[in-house]
């Protein structure tokens, strides 16, 4: 579609709906929105390098002895384990230099695999099936969220769970101002009702036991 306000854009890259809308204009950056699925998103043309991305994820500090750091985790590692069965096998995916989630996991009694396209980039987890896969932090970093969604729900067995935590999008009038916009590599910002909306365009279950964290259950 165009409009007056910016450039072409084909499809939404969340939900591949061809109904959006220029959404906004800051720090230099152009931002859309889908009328369907709700998600806001940066302007392609405005993407960090793959450089830029890389640079920018060495600053990331994520000590396994920092306890705050774990505590942030545990708002998805607790409802998760509730669900699981013991020793169940899992994939963290976009876990990042150093795989805190990975170890709590493992602690708890479950096996861990890595998949991170810059710092765990051996592609022999993603040819595997998993009782569970988890995304902390990482969705939002997605520059083709559809292609990226259409293989996390091939890697989950049946009855399994996708577990998500980013940060949910809210009050479209404070977004110029959002910090979680911010950043650089964060090109993809989904409201609670994007998730739903996969979810459903998957025919999966979806439950969101707190904010910002979503789990995705197959059939």
């Amino acid at each position: 579609m165009r409009t007056d306000s910016g450039p072409t854009l084909e499809a939404c890259p969340v939900c591949r709906s061809r109904d959006l809308r220029f959404f906004l204009s800051v720090g230099g950056r152009d931002y859309w929105g889908c009328e369907i699925c709700e998600a806001r998103f940066l302007d392609p043309r405005h993407r960090p390098s793959r450089s830029e991305e890389y640079n920018r994820y060495l600053l990331h500090q994520n000590d396994p002895n920092d306890l705050g750091y774990r505590r942030f985790l545990s708002r998805l590692v607790d409802p998760l384990l509730t669900r699981l069965s013991s020793g169940s096998s899992g994939l963290d995916y976009g876990c990042g230099p150093v795989p805190v989630l990975v170890m709590m996991l493992r602690d708890a009694g479950h096996e861990m695999a890595l998949y991170d396209p810059f710092f765990y980039p051996d592609p022999a987890p993603l040819q595997q099936y998993y009782d569970f896969v988890t995304c902390t932090e990482t969705i939002e970093h997605f520059h083709r969220p559809a292609e990226e969604f259409d293989r996390l729900v091939t890697l989950v067995r049946s009855g399994g769970w996708l577990a998500i935590m980013t940060c949910f999008h809210g009050d479209d009038a404070g977004f110029a101002g959002w910090r979680y916009r911010a950043d650089q590599t964060h090109v993809v910002f989904y409201r609670e009702a994007t998730l739903r909306f996969i979810a459903e365009s998957y025919g999966w279950r979806c439950e969101v036991p707190v904010k910002d964290v979503v789990l995705l259950r197959k059939p």
